[in-house]
């Protein structure tokens, strides 16, 4: 059973940080280092706007993102880190992993397994 296990949300003020983890499990990720991760949120008209995505040895920010948030994984745990700083209030979203299974990587639909998300709150 493939499982995408997403933590570390919660409620921080304007400017500050956080980190999110996502943990995968199932046979998908029995050889994890092969499989490109992605972060999602909700945006207006979207039900998921890509964030970020790293394969093996590149990474993908979304503008509003980028120079704020990074993406990291750690292959020997099978896991994808999302480390935001600078946070501002529009950043406040339920934040989706999911893992690639072909194609653009900013489209949602190329990816094939997703988490139930953690939240973030932004506060101002």
């Amino acid at each position: 059973q493939v499982q995408l296990v997403e933590s570390g949300g919660g409620l921080v003020q304007a400017g500050g940080s956080l980190t999110l983890s996502c943990v995968t499990s199932g046979r998908t990720f029995s050889t994890f280092n092969s499989v490109a991760m992605g972060w999602f949120r909700p945006a207006p008209g979207k039900e998921r706007a890509f964030v970020a995505a790293i394969t093996w040895s590149e990474l993908y920010y979304a503008d509003s993102v980028k120079g704020r948030f990074t993406i990291s994984r750690d292959n020997a745990k099978n896991t994808v880190y999302l480390q935001m700083s600078r946070l501002k209030p529009e950043d406040t979203a339920v934040y989706c992993c999911a893992a690639h299974r072909g194609g653009n990587f900013y489209f949602r639909t190329s990816y094939g397994y997703w988490g139930q998300g953690t939240q973030v709150t932004v506060s101002s």
